[in-house]
This record gives C-alpha cells, structure tokens and sequence, in this order.
C-alpha cells in the first residue's frame, strides 16, 4: 500500500511562494504561466480559524438569523459578540441574549446596535421574560474593547443592513485592516429588478460607505454571500422539515424549544417557510466548503442595486457564484440537532457532520 504523503501548511505555502515567482523568473514557460495564475488569484490564504468571531444580526426577524446564531453558539467557540442591526428599541438585542443564555453562551458579549426606525420584520415580542436587560449600545466601543483584548484579524459576519459596520468604520477607522467581513446581502441579478436586496435596501447609504472603505483599501476585501444564491428553496425551513420538527419535539424552555416558537412567528406572521440566508454566510465566514465565491469587481446606484463593474473600477469583492446546498443542510442539521461540546468544537467543522420578500 503507498505510503499517504501531507505536506504541512508550512510547505505548501513555502511551494506556493516558488510557483509564483516563476512568472518572474521564467517568463514565457508553462509553469510560468501557473505561476501568474497563482499571484493573479491573491496572496496565500491567511488561518482566522481561531480568530474571534462577531455576528452582526436583525434577529428576531425572518427566524434564520437566530437559527445562525444558535449554530455559531454550538460550533463556534470563538463567537465573542452579537451586535444587532435595524433595532427595535433594544429588543432584538434582548432576545439574543436570552438565547445565547439557554445554549450556555453568557461569554458572548451582547450589543443593541443602529435602529433604522422603520423595521417591519420582527415578530419575537413576548418570547424573552421580562428579566433580560436590556443589553449595551456602545457599539464602536465594543468592537474596539475586543480588538484590543487579542491579536490578528477579527471575522465580521454581516446578516444585518450594513450600519453597524459602516459606523464602525467611521468612527474607529484603525480597526479596519483587522477585520475579515463576510456579509449576506446584496444581488446582480435580484428578482425584482427595480429594487435592491433586501439587507443592502434598509440602508444603502451604510453599504456604500463600506463599499467606498474597500475602494480606499482601508478595509480588507469583502466577502458578499447574494441573493440569488441564498434565495432557494432547497435551503427553506417549513413546518414540513426534519429540522424544525427536531427543534419542536425539545421540552418547554429550551433553547431549541424557543426557535421552534421562534420559527412558529414567522410563518404565522409572514411567510410559510424560512430560507437559510444567514447560516450559509455563517460557513463561508468559517471556510467551510458549501459556498463557492469569485473574485469581481462590484458597482452600487443611488438605491442599492449591485451590477459587476469593469476591471479596475467599483470595489473589489469576493462575490457568491454557488453553492453546495444538499452538504449545507446537513451540516445545518447536525449544528443543531447533534450533540456537540462547544469547548471542543472547531469553527471550521467536517461537512461530513454535516419567505421571500421579507427574507430578502
């Protein structure tokens, strides 16, 4: 039997660095030709596995944020923060925490972030007991307390409008380079042409600014997980689904008890089912291996409306293309429903563990 051979990360970034030299060295070649194949496609990969992680969420809306969150409570030791986007006078911000408290999560700081006074989605009024407080509103302070508290870059994964980010962005313009955005939003082909997507639309104004920071090259390139990815049915929670039946059959109290209650709003108030928006961004923000992303130069109008811009203009984004759904909801599956010890478990977990309008 051969012997099987793995390299360290060490020796394959050491090889990695070999091959893209030789555009330099050996212009004209085969090899040379891989090798500016290689430098074309970016420096080497940098390890945030273990980096903090901060969830910037309108939970308590279309249901797949707190489904999100509750999958990072349980697989991701390194989540530190939820901040909360298109508040509602401080209650998304509470219903977080109280569900972060019954997946044995009290580490993960809480933030009511920016309320855009105008939310329509939100339907989780009652489901916390009056003895959650409400939660701090320093957002940028809290950003900045956990950069200085580790060293490296911080992931930001966006499932809100981009006004938190963008705030801090403005208002802490150092933290910038640190952070590692992975953001659900935006389209090029969005299904009602005349509109943006959903997340963008809340606040167009934020997402531009954040756009414009990239432009500047202040904040690292972005990951965008779109629409017309995202919005399938292949990755809808119903009444119907093994999910959502294993989250019901959990005694009264529990956390997942609360997002089947959670779940029960949104399809009594809204739509009948809820698609997997924010959990899908959660894995491409781990790297894990279900969405499949390009490199695009990206352009944004006056209302929101993304369309790819030539080479050289726009802002540089690593863009959704594709996506493995059939893996995802297994994965998705097993974050919940599977035991799991959070002090033990990997951000970047095995794949083999593995609504419309409103829900952009």
């Amino acid at each position: 039997m051969r012997e099987e051979h793995q390299e360290t990360e060490a020796a394959l970034r050491q090889h990695w660095e070999a091959m893209t030299q030789l555009s330099r060295v050996a212009p004209g070649t085969g090899l040379a030709v891989i090798g500016e194949s290689l430098r074309a496609s970016g420096p080497w990969p940098e390890d945030v596995r273990k980096s903090p992680v901060i969830i910037d969420t309108d939970i308590g809306g279309d249901a797949d944020d707190a489904l999100a969150v509750a999958a990072a409570a349980r697989r991701v030791p390194e989540l530190a923060m939820v901040i909360t986007g298109d508040e509602v006078e401080g209650e998304r911000a509470r219903f977080a925490r109280h569900l972060l408290d019954l997946l044995g999560r009290s580490d993960v700081a809480t933030v009511a972030g920016a309320s855009l006074d105008n939310s329509r989605y939100y339907c989780v009024y009652g489901l916390m007991p009056d003895s959650v407080p409400s939660q701090r509103t320093d957002v940028v302070t809290a950003v900045r307390e956990l950069c200085e508290a580790t060293d490296g870059p911080v992931r930001w994964v966006g499932m809100a409008p981009l006004t938190n980010l963008a705030r801090v962005l403005a208002e802490a313009p150092e933290l910038a380079p640190r952070l590692r955005v992975t953001q659900m939003g935006g389209a090029l082909r969005y299904r009602n042409p005349d509109s943006a997507e959903h997340n963008i639309r809340l606040d167009v104004d934020g997402a531009r600014q954040v756009l414009n920071h990239v432009v500047s090259g202040l904040l690292p390139m972005p990951e965008f997980v779109a629409s017309e990815v995202t919005f399938t049915p292949q990755i809808e929670v119903t009444t119907e689904s093994a999910l959502y039946r294993g989250l019901r059959a959990a005694p009264s109290g529990s956390w997942e008890h609360l997002l089947a209650d959670h779940l029960d709003r949104w399809f009594a108030d809204f739509y009948p089912g809820s698609m997997q928006h924010d959990a899908l961004t959660l894995t491409a923000a781990l790297d894990l291996p279900f969405v499949d992303s390009a490199q695009l130069h990206v352009a944004m109008d006056a209302i929101g409306r993304t369309t790819e811009a030539p080479r050289g203009q726009g802002a540089t984004v690593r863009w959704s293309m594709s996506a493995e759904y059939d893996a995802f909801m297994r994965w998705m599956s097993a974050a919940l429903l599977q035991p799991v010890d959070v002090a033990s478990t990997s951000g970047a977990d095995s794949p083999s563990t593995a609504g419309r309008e409103g829900s952009r």
